[in-house]
C-alpha cells in the first residue's frame, strides 16, 4: 500500500491482512441479503394483513357455498344460497337499494363537492372557514349524524315544522316510516356527510390547474363552461377517478346510517346487502347464507371499481404508453 507524503517523495507502508477493510469476495451469482432491504421487519405486518384480510375473505367465500350456521357441522350446498338471493323479493330489493344508494350518492356528492370546490377555490376570502365547515360532517361519527337526521325527519321534527311554517302542510310526512320516502331520507343523510370529503379531493385537483392557463382561455373569449370543460376538467381527471372510486365503494357499503335511521324498514324498503349480511349472519345465525350475500357485495364492488377505473383512465397517458 503506497501513501504519498509530498510531490518529491513517497513512502511505502505495509498493512497486515487482518487490518484490511475490504469485504471478502462474494461467490458469483449470490446477491447480498442487505441489497433486498430489511424486508423481514415488515414480515409480521404482512402476515397480519394476509391473515386478517385475504385468508378471512377466502374462508368466508368458501362458506358462502355451505349451510353453516356458525356452530357445529356444515354441508356443501353449491349455488343454492345465490339462487335464494335472486329469488327472494326482499333480498333482490336489497340488491336494488344497494345499487341505488351507491350511484345516487356518487352522483350527488361529486356534483355538489365539485361545485363547492369551484366556488371556494380562489374567489372567496372566507374560503378557509368554509372549507372547515363543509368538511366538518366527514369527521363526525356516522351513527351520530344519523341520529341527528332522525330527529330532523320525525313527524314533529324541524323539517315538518318548517313545512308547516311556510304553509306546506300537505307535504308533511312521516319520512322514515314511509316506504316511498325513507330511502331518500337515508340518501340525504349520506350525501350531507360525504360531500365534504369529495370537496377536499377536488380542491386538491384544482390546486394543480395553472391560473395562467385559465386567464389565457378567458382572454381568448372562452366562457365559464368552456374554460371548465376544456381546461379544468382534463386537469382534474385523476381527482374525478379517485372521488368516484371511493364514492362507489363507500356507497355500496352503507350500513350505519340505515341501521340508525330505519333498521332496514319499513317493510324492507331500505334493506341493503350490508344490512342483510348483518341480519342473516349474526341475528338469524345463517352464516353460510350471510357469507353468500357478502360475496355478492364484494363482487359488485370489484366490478364497479374496475369499470370506473377503466372509464376514467387517462387515455392520453395510455396512448403514449
Amino acid at each position: 500500500m503506497t501513501v504519498t507524503i509530498d510531490e518529491s517523495s513517497t513512502r511505502t507502508l505495509t498493512v497486515p491482512p487482518e487490518a484490511w477493510n475490504t469485504p471478502p469476495p462474494r461467490r458469483p451469482g449470490k446477491k447480498a441479503l442487505i441489497s433486498y432491504g430489511h424486508w423481514w421487519w415488515a414480515l409480521p405486518a404482512v402476515l397480519l394483513v394476509i391473515g386478517v384480510h385475504y385468508v378471512a375473505t377466502l374462508t368466508g367465500g368458501f362458506f358462502a357455498f355451505t349451510n353453516w350456521t356458525g356452530l357445529g357441522e356444515w354441508s356443501f350446498v353449491g349455488f343454492d344460497n345465490f339462487e335464494r338471493i335472486f329469488q327472494d323479493p326482499l333480498l333482490f330489493g336489497a340488491v336494488v337499494n344497494t345499487l341505488f344508494l351507491a350511484f345516487a350518492s356518487v352522483i350527488l356528492t361529486n356534483v355538489l363537492g365539485l361545485l363547492y370546490a369551484l366556488a371556494i377555490n380562489r374567489m372567496l376570502k372566507s374560503r378557509y372557514i368554509l372549507r372547515t365547515l363543509l368538511f366538518m360532517p366527514v369527521v363526525l361519527s356516522p351513527l351520530a349524524v344519523a341520529y341527528v337526521w332522525k330527529f330532523i325527519f320525525q313527524f314533529d321534527g324541524p323539517l315538518n315544522g318548517f313545512l308547516g311554517l311556510i304553509g306546506l302542510e300537505e307535504f308533511q310526512k312521516v319520512w322514515l316510516a314511509d316506504p316511498a320516502w325513507s330511502i331518500w331520507a337515508i340518501l340525504i343523510t349520506v350525501v350531507w356527510q360525504q360531500t365534504g370529503f369529495t370537496m377536499v379531493i377536488y380542491l386538491a385537483g384544482l390546486a394543480s390547474v395553472p391560473v395562467e392557463v385559465e386567464e389565457a382561455a378567458a382572454l381568448d373569449g372562452a366562457g365559464i363552461w368552456q374554460r371548465f370543460w376544456h381546461v379544468v376538467a382534463p386537469a382534474i381527471r385523476p381527482s374525478i377517478a379517485i372521488a368516484t372510486t371511493l364514492g362507489i365503494i363507500q356507497g355500496l357499503r352503507i350500513f350505519d346510517q340505515i341501521l340508525a335511521l330505519t333498521g332496514g324498514g319499513p317493510a324492507g324498503a331500505t334493506e341493503t346487502l350490508a344490512t342483510q349480511v348483518y341480519k342473516q349472519a349474526f341475528s338469524l345465525g345463517q352464516f353460510g347464507f350471510g357469507s353468500a350475500l357478502a360475496l355478492v357485495l364484494t363482487v359488485i364492488i370489484l366490478a364497479f371499481a374496475i369499470l370506473q377505473q377503466y372509464v376514467t383512465r387517462d387515455r392520453d397517458a395510455t396512448g403514449r404508453a
